[in-house]
């Protein structure tokens, strides 16, 4: 199994339109971070997690040429804005696409995408194979994905462990039942968005303390925003066995 790292910023991006502070302004191509989202190679199968605004571009960049599946964590739009664009795999796959979601997302899905589920369908409209998930585990090709449940302030986020990686995004609280789930992963991903107290992401140092607890063998940091500091200057203050990630990381192991 491969990882590929699409996006590693915050709902805003990094750089933020307008701002400029010294990480919005920094040359280092770390510090340029698209909207949180994963792509994980499973033999010649790839799925993606959360198709946010940039999902187009990310794509592209990737040269991604297909696309087997789609794992949604939420219902934000930074995570699922960009779903209108897997229009260009169904027509070259000529087939819908999966994905995999709770019934709110789903829900939400229709609504935000509403021509996809129209009635009468616009020719072109993306076409899209709902399959509702919740905390059970459930196969995909051939591979156990376990959904985590982590509390985004009041709000219900699906984290997904597949064999010994684990990505987690959005989360401020985690039960005890989940960590138990989570408990023996060798790669975890987990949201840091900032220093400062917030209502409903770990800040660096919870996230920390989160990783510690887990004992993953390596913790990466994702859905960063530019209060966190430049790439560079935070990664020296991380305890050994935890990075930041960034955009274009690329990860391998056994599943």
């Amino acid at each position: 199994m491969t990882i590929k790292f699409l996006g590693t910023g915050t709902s805003q991006g990094i750089p933020v339109i307008a701002c400029d502070c010294e990480v919005c302004r920094s040359p280092d191509i770390r510090d340029k971070r698209l909207r949180s989202s994963v792509l994980l190679q499973l033999g010649d199968k790839n799925i993606v997690i959360d198709t946010g605004p940039d999902f187009r571009y990310q794509m592209l960049r990737e040269q991604v040429d297909h696309l087997d599946a789609i794992l949604f964590t939420h219902s934000h739009k930074d995570h699922i804005a960009g779903l209108d664009d897997v229009r260009a795999f169904n027509r070259q796959q000529g087939k819908a696409i999966d994905i995999y979601a709770t019934d709110e997302v789903h829900e939400a899905l229709k609504r935000e995408f509403y021509y996809a589920f129209s009635a009468k369908k616009y020719p072109g409209v993306p076409q899209l194979a709902l399959h509702e998930i919740d905390s059970t585990p459930f196969s995909l090709f051939s591979t156990e994905i376990i959904p985590i449940e982590v509390m985004h302030y009041m709000m219900p986020v699906l984290g997904f462990r597949v064999g010994d990686f684990t990505y987690i995004t959005d989360a401020k609280t985690v039960s005890e039942t989940e960590i138990r789930k989570i408990a023996g992963t060798k790669i975890l991903v987990v949201n840091a968005l900032q220093r400062d107290p917030h209502i409903s992401h770990f800040t660096l140092d919870e996230a920390i303390t989160f990783a510690q607890r887990i004992g993953a063998e390596h913790t990466y940091f994702t859905h960063i925003s530019h209060r966190l500091g430049r790439h560079e200057e935070v990664q020296r203050e991380l305890p050994n066995g935890i990075s930041l990630a960034y955009d274009g990381l690329l990860l391998n192991m056994a599943h």
